[in-house]
This record gives structure tokens, sequence and C-alpha cells, in this order.
């Protein structure tokens, strides 16, 4: 009996000191200040359906950074817990899982809106909700006017479509043919496209809509080729802008082909094949990493988070996967300052956020700019033998 007493208290003691240690590491992740309560992040991305070949490596690229963050103590002790929703690429399904996570789950920020409707969808309830919600998506409107609580980290589409028509007058490529997608992200593109081309002299010729679940764009194109452009403009994302870009070989129009930086995916690659090739866009410079100098701001963080991501899922890290990582790393910097508490993570992101170096470009937000880039991060880039090259 006695040998038997001892035997269960050295069991407890054992257990016991293993607790204390636990506690005092916090399991390895909890290390700090003792405050151990989880900070709650909402996500919301798109990563199955039509608009996955942008959200998957959203998801991915915020799930990659919460286990990194957590690993080494999350914040101040705190591990970050993430509630994250796939919409499905469906505009109701955001609108219902940014509502949930602000409503019930009480989270302290959402990012996400992979599309530029699905996230102007969701600002009615971030704002009202008073929540910051962080947009990855392209849309100038997302933005502008500038709302409280909203916030983006993609380029805004003037800036994108000023850098094509930089490209545009600098080839001398002055009549061209429009071509865009009929929802949110192809008419607000439109919409700059309409509001800039005369500052640089450039005019349609044609102008086209098709939708997104085009699956012969031959008609449209029948009558864009009537039309003799110097170059075609499509302004899509990779799915729908595929099958455009196939139509366009297929029916010998053989001009310069520029498409939008919803293109910024192999995915794109993949789905147009040959068709691909010679295909020039702008995007952020993660496509083209190895081919910027040693001396640019970006390279370094861009070079560790392609390698990572590469890395841990195995298929190429994208521009959109980017966005989230920004979205993601602006996020953290206003928590470290100011907590879990929503109001005073707003005013951080907007106070603090100066001259922060990310994958999109260097941020400087401000009240009167939530968004807070410039065209210095995006670059001109043609697809050559299905990879990225540097246009000059």
């Amino acid at each position: 009996m006695k040998k038997a007493f001892g035997f269960l208290l050295s069991l407890c003691l054992a257990g016991a000191l293993t607790a204390c240690q636990s506690a005092a590491t916090g399991g390895g992740k909890q290390a700090g200040n003792g405050n151990q309560e989880p900070i709650k992040i909402g996500a919301v991305f798109s990563a199955s359906g039509g608009s996955s070949p942008l959200g998957k490596p959203e998801m991915d690229t915020v799930q990659m950074l919460v286990d990194k963050l957590n690993t080494a103590g999350g914040v101040k002790g705190r591990p970050i817990k993430l509630i994250a929703y796939d919409d499905k690429s469906d505009q109701n399904e955001a609108v219902l899982s940014i509502k949930k996570l602000m409503e019930q789950e009480k989270v302290a920020a959402v990012i996400g809106g992979t599309s530029s409707g699905n996230s102007l969808a969701m600002i009615p309830q971030a704002e009202k909700s008073k929540i910051p919600f962080i947009s990855v998506a392209a849309s100038k409107k997302i933005v502008q006017p500038v709302r409280q609580w909203v916030f983006k980290t993609a380029p805004s589409d003037d800036l994108v479509v000023r850098k094509v028509l930089e490209y545009l007058k600098a080839q001398n490529l002055t009549k061209v043919a429009w071509l865009n997608v009929d929802n949110a992200f192809g008419s607000s593109g439109y919409e700059e496209f309409q509001a800039l081309a005369g500052q640089y002299g450039i005019e349609a010729v044609s102008k086209e809509v098709f939708e997104a679940t085009v699956n012969d764009a031959k008609p449209m194109l029948t009558r864009v080729k009537k039309a003799n452009p110097q170059a075609v403009i499509i302004w899509g994302t990779a799915q729908e802008s595929a099958v455009v870009t196939k139509n366009v070989k297929e029916l010998g129009i053989d001009v310069p082909v520029i498409e939008s930086h919803g293109i910024a995916t192999k995915k794109f690659v993949e789905l147009s094949g040959d068709a691909a090739n010679g295909v020039i866009f702008p995007a952020g410079k993660l496509l083209v990493v190895d081919q910027l100098p040693d001396q640019d701001p970006q390279k370094q963080l861009l070079a560790d988070y392609k390698k990572g991501f590469e890395a841990k899922f195995g298929y190429e890290a994208s521009t959109f996967g980017g966005h989230a990582w920004d979205a993601f790393q602006i996020l953290i910097r206003a928590i470290q300052t100011a907590g879990d508490d929503p109001t005073k993570i707003r005013d951080t992101i907007e106070r603090n956020t100066v001259g922060f170096a990310g994958t999109g470009g260097i941020f400087n937000l401000n009240a009167n700019d939530h968004n807070g880039l410039t065209t210095q991060g995006l670059v001109m880039i043609e697809i050559r033998n299905g990879t990225w090259k540097i246009k000059p």
C-alpha cells in the first residue's frame, strides 16, 4: 500500500510540474504578459468557385501567417484565433459571413472580400458594426469615398489603368479595343479608362462587355476585328479572360493583347495555353522578384514570402496572396499597438501605416487615403513560354 501511495504521489507531483511549465511557457505559443485570451480575427475569401484562383492563395496565406505568428508566441503572449469562411465566390455568402463574424464571433477585424463585388457588398456590415474591414480587392469604390472602417491593400484600379495607359502611350498604341467582364471589377476598370484615356491620347475604337461565364467570345471579337484596333485590352480575371484570350488568337487578331492585373496567376496560363504567350499586363512585383534589382525595398520581403508560401503549399505564390499578406501584416502591426479594441485598431491603421513596405508597394495611409499606394508598386509583365518577364 505504501509503495502504491508513493507511486501515485510521484505521478501527481510530475503532473503538477508539467502544468506549471505549460503555464509559464504558454505551451510554446502564449509566453509574454500572461494574458492568454486569444485575439479573434475574421477572414472571408473566395477559396472555391469562379474567383478561387484569387481567393485560395489569399486563404492559404493568412492561415500560414497565423500559424507562424502563434508558433512565435502570438501578439504579446496572446494567440491569434483565425475564424475564416469560404464565400464560394458568392456575394450573398460573403455578406452572411462578415455578418456572422462581426455580430456573433465578435472579431476584432476582418480581412477579405476577394472580388470587388463581394467587398463592396460587405462594406455596409463593417460600417454598421464599427469593426475594421481590410479588403483585398481592386475597385477604387471600396475606399473612395473614404469610409471610416474600410481599408484596402490591392492597388486601386485607377492606378492600374494609369499604368496601362502609360505603357500604351510609350508604345504609340493610341487606337485600342476595350473589353471588360460584366461585373463590379470590369465596370470599375472601364470607368477609370474612360476618365483617364484622354489624358494619354488613347481612344477606344471598340467597346465590348462579356459575361463572367463566357465560353465563346468570337461573335464579340469579330466586331472588334472589324474596328481594326492597334491593341486589345481585356479587363477581367483569370477564368473568363482566358476564354477571350484564346478566341483572340483563334480569330487571328494579330495585335498586342494587354490585360488587367486580375490574370496575375498561373491559372490564367494553364487555362489560356499557348494563347497566353505575348500577353502583357500590370501587376505587383512578386511574380518577377528574381528580376528586381537588389536595392529594391520590396525585394527581400517578396522573396521570403514566395519561398515560404511555395514550400508550404506546393504551388506558385501570386500577387493575390500577397494582398492578403499585406492586409494581415498591417492589421497585426496595429494590434501590437492597440490590442484587440476595434476602434483603436482602426485609428492605428489609419495613423501609423506610413512607409510600410508590403508586397503591393510602399503603403502610406491617412485619413484621406485608405489604400495608400502609388504606381511605384506596379510593373508591366509579359508572359513568355508560360513564365513572367518584366516588360522594358
